[in-house]
């Protein structure tokens, strides 16, 4: 970039009535060159599956591009659509609490393969309306990406998959490294690991918020793979970035902290 950057996230779509060509007067006048648009819209850009509809986002690349402001596209993965939910229930993630319930934003399980399936097809149709516009200077990858708690059954077994990497196989490894003869809590074969979301013991949680947070730059990377096929090489490709907490609502730390 050969200019500071210096904008907001702009949503047309969230918008009671028509404001767009006054917005982008009062960009113009405070001296606004970038915009970031498009990632929390899912339901809008996909309102039922497989039906696309991206003219809220070409009308504002349309309105960007003649007023010489700067675009960033943002992937809309983090906010699942409610016919998703409808369809597929399992997409919610899987947490210590039990299954989400639709409403908030950031309450899917970022592993789940029809997650996947279908965040795959939206981003690779954005890129197609928006990759190649002159306005658009680079993509954001999801937003404020966590795992969000997600820990059911395919986050178990992809775990304890880790875990057999991790200690090549080697059982009595891990029980001495973790503890786990504390409480009977050794484990004697890899078919009975338990759930770890009951875990009391410290270091297995901890290796498990471990493999969770590894989770967010799988899922980011893979983002980034579909990205990069469509973007341009003056095109970057970011990430917006938010405070961990997550790892505070777990019970093995509330009960460390608390003590």
């Amino acid at each position: 970039m050969r200019e500071l950057l210096y904008g907001a996230a702009y949503y047309d779509e969230y918008m009671p009535y028509d404001r767009l060509e006054k917005d982008v007067a009062m960009m113009k006048k405070a001296g606004i060159n970038a915009v970031r648009i498009a990632e929390s819209t899912w339901s809008t850009c996909e309102p039922q599956e497989g039906v696309f509809d991206f003219s809220h986002v070409i009308r504002v690349m349309d309105a960007m591009e003649e007023a010489e402001i700067n675009v960033i596209i943002g992937t809309p993965t983090y906010a699942v659509p409610t016919w998703m939910v409808k369809a597929y229930p399992g997409v919610l993630a899987e947490t210590v609490k039990g299954r989400g319930i639709y409403g908030a934003r950031q309450i899917m399980d970022i592993t789940h393969p029809v997650y996947r399936y279908h965040a795959e097809r939206v981003i690779r149709k954005l890129m197609e309306v928006s990759a190649h516009r002159k306005c658009v200077i680079g993509f954001q990858l999801d937003n404020e990406t966590k795992y969000y708690g997600t820990a059911g059954k395919n986050v178990q077994l992809s775990f304890v998959k880790y875990l057999r990497e991790k200690f090549h196989n080697d059982l009595d490894a891990m029980n001495h490294e973790f503890g786990l003869d504390y409480w009977s809590n050794r484990i004697n074969a890899w078919e009975d690991f338990p759930d770890v979301r009951g875990t009391i013991n410290g270091s297995l949680g901890a290796e498990f918020a471990k493999y969770q947070r590894s989770l967010v730059e799988e899922f980011l990377g893979w983002q980034a793979e579909i990205v990069s096929e469509y973007k341009r090489e003056d095109q970057f490709i970011t990430h917006n970035l938010d405070l961990w907490r997550d790892f505070l609502n777990f019970p093995y730390f509330s009960r460390l902290t608390a003590s």
